[in-house]
């Protein structure tokens, strides 16, 4: 027998217990998580979280889930709140409360402050008679479950399905307002994730740095642009500026015989892949691996055909995305 078994079924039971938890939880939803995302939709402020120990926790992973959401949120320590932070909340704002006992002693000035400046107050326990249930103006009641410690005094069934209603709240504010992974990347910049919703624009090279020449122009001029912009390559231009063709490496070897008597339009290649300076540039990467170039000219997408800038396969690599 596998000496280490017992801590398997251990770790079963405790994850088909929370598991069974939040089933019960997305079953007993009504009306009052309607009302609860629509006073949040209302706020004209922020939306503070706040709760003590475990709870605390959950609050704050929450506040940050909305905030890089779209919804302008914050933590707020109950105990820091009665030295001071209560200033931090104002009529505008919704405060939700968490604490599974709903009689957590600490957390009563805080409801208190809200009762006495009329700032709406979400409730989410475990105790539909509980003080803050009571006092809240909208109460979130949690299936009344065992911990799965076994011995009920470790936070851990209370506090799954507390974390679990944080993301429906949140993930239903989001498509309530329409929230897109590129608005999702204005609040991620950084790391792989922010890599993965950069736009083109964010990466493209714009202005002198894009290897342009116009239709007529002699190809001795068209390679000095490509040796002196470094992507390898040159857009060609009508009359009106639009993109018609690019010039490549391989375009050159193709016409190597007498190449300095032609112009860019006679040895170009017309209409040339392009992008959107608004495509994630995840997709552009993909697009360029497909055709296995290297470079994507991103053009405005009003119908000009205009350039807005180039993409090297280099600049998607430096910023991370794979």
């Amino acid at each position: 027998m596998n000496p280490h078994s017992k801590f398997q079924t251990t770790a079963r039971q405790v994850i088909t217990h929370e598991a069974d938890a939040l089933v019960k939880l997305a079953a007993n939803l009504d009306a009052s998580f309607d009302e609860a995302i629509t006073l949040l939709l209302q706020a004209k402020g922020r939306v503070i979280i706040s709760g003590m120990g475990k709870s605390g926790h959950i609050a704050r992973k929450i506040a940050a889930t909305l905030a890089s959401t779209g919804t302008p949120a914050h933590f707020v320590h109950p105990a820091e709140a009665s030295h001071g932070d209560l200033g931090m909340m104002t009529k505008g704002d919704v405060v939700i409360v968490l604490s599974n006992s709903g009689e957590t002693p600490e957390l009563a000035d805080l409801v208190a402050y809200t009762r006495r400046f009329g700032i709406p107050m979400i409730g989410v326990a475990s105790r539909p008679n509980s003080t803050l249930l009571q006092q809240a103006d909208i109460g979130i009641l949690l299936p009344s479950l065992s911990e799965a410690c076994g011995t009920g005094v470790v936070p851990t069934t209370s506090t799954t399905m507390t974390l679990a209603l944080g993301d429906a709240i949140a993930v239903a504010l989001m498509k309530h307002r329409d929230f897109t992974p590129e608005k999702f990347r204005d609040f991620h910049p950084g790391g792989k994730l922010g890599a993965q919703l950069s736009k083109v624009a964010d990466l493209m090279h714009t202005g002198d740095a894009v290897p342009l020449v116009q239709a007529d122009t002699p190809m001795g001029d068209a390679l000095l642009v490509i040796s002196q912009k470094g992507f390898g390559v040159v857009g060609v231009l009508d009359e009106s500026d639009q993109l018609i063709g690019i010039v490549t490496d391989g375009d050159l070897r193709r016409h190597m015989d007498g190449l300095l008597a032609f112009t860019a339009s006679e040895v170009m290649t017309t209409a040339p892949t392009t992008v959107a300076p608004q495509a994630l540039a995840e997709a552009a990467l993909a697009v360029m691996n497909d055709r296995k170039i290297t470079c994507l000219f991103a053009t405005t997408d009003d119908g000009t055909n205009k350039v807005a800038g180039i993409l090297h396969i280099h600049d998607c690599l430096r910023a991370g995305i794979v």
